[in-house]
């Protein structure tokens, strides 16, 4: 009794592995990058006392830039499946820049005291209350990691997206059909027949 071999599937070539593993490492990098970044914003990253009262601000009141720029990041990182070509390096770059500057703003914060002065001058109501013991947490380091992140997964894109899929093209925009012209039969005698008899002759 012989046996039959089972067919053997196809295995993807080599580059296309690469271009899978590249497209699933620029996913995992901005999705952690933007989710990183995201939650550090919405954690203390300031604390000290005014008058005897505790007070304390968020990443996002330091400054709006490292969330903002987080979620642009991550809108450009799914933009990369609608577009090719040389679009996906525009996209790369513009990921690459939305992590830079994220992680950059997040820097400037660490250290930034302006937003807790003014949460003290509104818990007081003095204009001129500063706060005191003040104390920086680790969280605007974290932001500044997810931006990192975000930056090298745009970084990624520009080398290796050109290899990356994109939608098919069942998803572009319906071209437009132009009507067929109207087509006229007959001599001109018919022709004006037709328009005595109040017909249309074309």
């Amino acid at each position: 009794m012989t046996t039959i071999p089972a067919p053997r599937t196809a295995e993807p070539a080599p580059g296309q592995k690469n271009s899978r593993r590249s497209l699933g490492v620029m996913l995992l990098l901005t999705v952690a990058g933007a989710v990183l970044v995201l939650t550090a914003v919405s954690r203390v990253w300031a604390s000290g006392k005014a008058g005897g009262l505790a007070v304390e601000v968020t990443g996002s009141a330091v400054s709006g830039l490292p969330g903002g720029l987080a979620l642009v990041g991550l809108a450009s990182a799914v933009a990369v499946f609608a577009v090719r070509g040389v679009g996906k390096a525009v996209v790369g770059a513009l990921v690459a820049l939305a992590g830079l500057g994220a992680a950059v703003a997040a820097a400037l914060g660490a250290a930034d005291a302006g937003a807790l002065n003014g949460e003290a001058a509104k818990k007081l109501a003095l204009v001129s209350a500063q706060a005191e013991q003040v104390g920086h947490t680790a969280w605007p380091w974290a932001a500044a990691l997810g931006g990192l992140l975000l930056a090298v997964a745009g970084a990624l894109t520009v080398r290796y997206g050109r290899d990356w899929p994109a939608m098919g093209s069942r998803y572009d925009a319906p071209a437009r059909k132009t009507p067929p012209k109207a087509k006229t039969t007959g001599t001109p005698a018919e022709l004006w027949q037709a328009l005595d008899r109040g017909e249309d002759p074309t």
